[in-house]
């Protein structure tokens, strides 16, 4: 089933050539979290909304060149403004939707997403979709580089109890998606979620 993706395309399109100018101090952010996400040497991750690539760089230096390193957007700009930065060397770039990946069942040991949960429009079954592609066991990387206060308010709004990634409303999303919780971080510089896909 296609969905339409116009407004995604419409919002990061013409912002994909300014995107790493207008956050530059992101970048240290991303290798840290890559870090905390447990990958080893040969293993198979996939940048679901890769964007820029910024995550494409440390996850292949976390898996090494034995491993498998993809990313996946849907906005043509925003890859094309990752192979400009030299990260498409780090990983294959794939446009596509995280809903309707080109991937076999359990292809994958990981998912990184960077600022992806956001701009799904059906997050339970797009989350149930990443988990498809990835072994039992395997894991998932809900990261942003400030907090939700921090965003909210970079944003001029205030957080509410709806909100997707508030961990009372995230763990039973991540739950009923094929996913189990199991870190919870939400502080001023960065938001990081942990998941482990179910059996």
């Amino acid at each position: 089933m296609s969905r339409d993706h116009t407004h995604v395309q419409e919002f990061f399109g013409p912002r994909a050539g300014a995107w790493d100018r207008k956050f530059p101090e992101d970048g240290p952010a991303f290798a840290d979290a890559v870090a905390e996400c447990g990958l080893r040497t040969g293993d198979r991750v996939l940048d679901a909304g890769c964007g820029t690539g910024r995550a494409l760089p440390p996850l292949r230096e976390a898996v090494g060149p034995a491993g498998t390193v993809l990313g996946a957007d849907l906005t043509e700009e925003m890859l094309a403004a990752a192979q400009e930065a030299g990260r498409g060397v780090a990983g294959t770039l794939l446009r596509a939707d995280v809903a309707l990946l080109p991937l076999r069942d359990g292809a994958l040991d990981a998912v990184f997403a960077a600022g992806l949960i956001a701009h799904l429009p059906d997050p339970e079954a797009d989350l149930r979709e990443l988990a498809r592609v990835v072994r039992p066991g395997g894991r998932l990387a809900l990261f942003h580089p400030i907090g939700r206060a921090a965003l909210a308010a970079r944003h001029g709004r205030a957080l509410t109890p709806d909100d997707l990634r508030a961990e009372h409303n995230l763990g039973p999303l991540l739950s009923g998606s094929g996913w189990h919780m199991t870190r919870y971080a939400d502080e001023d510089h960065r938001f990081l979620v942990l998941a482990e896909r179910r059996a």
